[in-house]
């Protein structure tokens, strides 16, 4: 079903084709391709249950323990009973519905928006929903992915439906050679710098042009994974050779001859090349500076050079606003240099960063020195956790001094055990930092995993560009 005339885009191709049916009033009935789940899912079952319904397509439908599990202990009898209580209840529905669940014992467990690239559930082309902002991560692959609500959890569940409101279409350009050390973590914070928190809003978002052809899947991931922070539904970026050679003998992916027909398929996605957007907007790659944030909105972001803004230089009232009040929580002062802010610990991982392209970048910094202060690596899936023990990541890490856990959300979330403690300060590679979002009272700074390892390896916001003169 053809819902836009003429020339169309990514999002266009890959939004109609899963359209079942339009109402009068614009909303359209969407069918899902693939509908992940985790510890929080069971208020939707619980819905389930009371209308004695069943699971409409559990082939299609995958659970995954990562946001409230353990990254320290996995024997569930030494956790807490809360969290045990709702790894249990994901355990007994996955069981009940015949779901294939990636639990703590399972070989390809981590954090969903890592695991489903992986094991290549995630496709190009395809629509993916979990109950989990951070979904757009998925849309790397040029699928349409987004979060969705507790009800809306439900809904997939008994129908494998969703209504939906076409959002409008976004193209963010960057073009241009990236510096040495500059990665996608430091483009996407550029990017909301520059159209602010909202400025994505009511769009999906399609990331296009030479700087971000020039990423890897991961760095893609990463990109898309950050479009929640700028107001967007979701991100896209159109399939390429880079995506056809990372899904290439996934275990779900489709295998031999059948993946050449899907390849080719999934090469027609792209953006027709008189396709329109609602709104554009262009960076230029080659002038991205290591990027961190000072203040409590991912758009509070700046190159390390820089020094925190002064609310009194400030055009507008309500920024002005917003800067004195993000200070003051944060505990900097106007004019104070970024490099001059003192970190209290680190953190490397979450569904932004934990990848094993994140780890090796963390560890090229790290390797030989002594971390300063405290800080913990969590990998985003068992996979990625073994990889780096095999390349000896892990020993790099260790022998720094900071922690090596098992996979899941940990730190990024505050929701597990990992946590900052009230007025510290935490140089992350997570994707939010808003008040007490890694713990009550907990101060994040935003940035790449190298620039967290600089931070952990000097004790304070540091450039890492220096660190890695002469290394790989």
């Amino acid at each position: 079903m053809a819902l836009v005339a003429g020339p169309r885009a990514l999002f266009d191709k890959v939004w109609d084709a899963h359209v079942v049916v339009q109402r009068e009033d614009g909303q359209n009935l969407l069918w899902i391709d693939r509908h992940f789940l985790h510890e929080g899912s069971f208020h939707a079952f619980d819905k389930l249950k009371g209308r004695g319904a069943e699971v409409a397509r559990p082939d299609l439908t995958f659970g995954i323990e990562d946001h409230y599990v353990p990254t320290r202990v996995r024997d569930l009898a030494k956790i807490d009973p809360a969290i045990r209580d709702m790894i249990e209840r994901l355990r007994g529905n996955a069981s009940r519905h015949h779901l294939k669940l990636f639990g703590l014992d399972d070989p390809g467990q981590g954090i969903v928006h890592v695991v489903g690239p992986e094991q290549g559930l995630t496709l190009p082309g395809l629509t993916i929903v979990c109950g989990d902002s951070h979904t757009a991560t998925h849309g790397a692959f040029g699928a349409l992915a987004f979060g969705i609500g507790a009800s809306e959890v439900a809904h997939v569940l008994m129908t494998q439906t969703l209504w939906q409101k076409r959002p409008k279409r976004m193209r963010i350009n960057v073009d241009g050679k990236l510096a040495p050390g500059i990665v996608a973590k430091d483009i996407a914070l550029s990017i909301i710098a520059a159209i602010g928190a909202d400025g994505a809003a009511g769009h999906a978002m399609e990331y296009a042009g030479s700087s971000v052809r020039a990423l890897s899947m991961e760095g893609r991931l990463t990109l898309c994974n950050l479009s929640i922070e700028a107001g967007g539904r979701c991100g896209m970026v159109a399939p390429d050779e880079t995506t056809i050679a990372y899904l290439r003998g996934r275990p779900f992916a489709p295998q031999g001859a059948d993946f050449d027909r899907a390849a080719a398929d999934w090469l027609a996605l792209a953006s027709d090349a008189d396709a329109v957007f609602d709104k554009e907007v262009s960076l230029d790659g080659s002038g991205i500076a290591p990027i961190v944030t000072w203040g409590t909105s991912p758009e509070d972001a700046l190159p390390i050079t820089m020094a925190v803004p002064d609310p009194d230089k400030a055009g507008d009232p309500g920024r002005a606003a917003h800067i004195r009040d993000a200070i003051d929580y944060m505990g900097l002062k106007p004019g104070q240099k970024l490099t001059d802010i003192r970190v209290d610990r680190i953190f490397i991982g979450s569904c932004t960063n934990s990848r094993i392209e994140d780890m090796r970048a963390a560890a090229a910094v790290l390797a030989g020195r002594k971390a300063q202060v405290p800080g913990l690596v969590s990998p985003g899936s068992a996979q990625v956790k073994r990889q780096a023990e095999e390349e000896g990541l892990d020993r790099i890490f260790t022998a720094a001094g900071l922690e090596w856990v098992d996979s899941g959300c940990s730190m990024c979330v505050g929701m597990n055990g990992d946590l900052v403690a009230p007025g510290e300060r935490c140089a992350s590679t997570t994707n939010r930092n808003f008040r007490g979002r890694q713990g009550p009272g907990s101060r994040t700074h935003l940035m790449s995993p190298a620039m967290a390892a600089a931070a952990a390896v000097t004790g304070h916001l540091t450039d890492m560009r220096p660190l890695l003169k002469g290394r790989n």
